[in-house]
């Protein structure tokens, strides 16, 4: 198993000019200490449930590249890039251009966006759930058209493109990585078995998390897709270094269920997050 940092917070430091340097330390001291990856949050303002919007927060694809520049072996990607938020053409040359630019280390992490305080703030259009799924589906499709040798128009319901034109193609072979996070079991859990090469679940319980993998063996199956090809990675949530024996506890019996990879929230000081949490790395990867 695997454990990758999900850098959420900006709030620490409280001064702003000290952020870059703080997410900068963290992100090497993550890859030093072994992290498989680093992600990011596609939120313009802070979750409610989390802390307050008008907190500070980063555009994601910006502050990957800015990580990009700094580190060599980590990889990096926006955990669930909010559907709404850019146009696919651009998405798969934004995600494209930090596959280069970080010599072959990014994947897209996907999902429906959700957010609507800060899709109505900043004027972004909110649709009906079931429209931003065949949204979801459409930006998948184009996606994968981009990174294929078909340059040729793509004609969706929502989206349409005369050119599907992508140079350079992504150093990533035979694609970046695709990850779709949520666990809605009718719509979301499909797409993974339709399209992704990973999952994103929360690390709830084992319970949960094992009823959520049996739902998508069985879209795997009605799909003709192999189950055991797709990655699961899980958010991990709850208290890591305060008692570090009850985390690996946990680890274990997510591994149990297939669980290849967590990926753990800083909270408070991220540098000191890392830090405390170095001496896990090994020991995870031993599940």
């Amino acid at each position: 198993m695997d454990l990758s940092l999900h850098y959420w917070n900006f709030s620490h430091p409280s001064d702003p000019a000290r952020i870059a340097t703080t997410l900068g330390t963290a992100a090497r001291h993550a890859e030093q200490a072994g992290f498989a990856g680093l992600t990011v949050m596609d939120h313009y303002f802070q979750m409610e449930h989390r802390g307050t919007p008008d907190e500070p927060m980063l555009e994601a694809y910006t502050t990957l590249g800015y990580v990009a520049a700094l580190t060599e072996r980590i990889q990096l990607g926006v955990l669930v890039t909010g559907v709404m938020y850019r146009h696919p053409g651009l998405l798969a040359k934004i995600v494209t251009t930090l596959d280069v630019l970080s010599g072959g280390r990014a994947h897209l992490g996907i999902g429906a966006s959700w957010y609507e305080r800060e899709q109505v703030g900043l004027g972004v259009p909110v649709v009906p759930m079931a429209e931003r799924f065949e949204r979801l589906e459409e930006t998948l499709q184009i996606c994968l058209q981009m990174w294929s040798d078909d340059n040729g128009p793509y004609e969706g319901r929502h989206y349409q493109l005369a050119e599907t034109l992508c140079v350079p193609a992504p150093l990533t072979r035979p694609r970046p990585p695709i990850l779709i996070g949520g666990g809605g079991e009718k719509k979301t859990l499909l797409l993974v078995a339709r399209y992704a090469d990973a999952c994103n679940l929360f690390a709830t319980t084992p319970d949960e998390v094992s009823a959520k993998l049996d739902v998508l063996r069985k879209h795997c199956d009605a799909e003709g897709r192999d189950y055991d090809a797709i990655r699961k990675t899980a958010v991990y949530m709850g208290p890591v270094f305060d008692d570090p024996d009850a985390f690996l506890v946990a680890a274990e019996a997510f591994a149990g269920l297939g669980i290849t990879q967590l990926d753990l929230m800083p909270d408070g000081d991220p540098v000191e997050y890392v830090e405390r949490t170095a001496d896990l790395v090994p020991r995870i990867a031993e599940l």
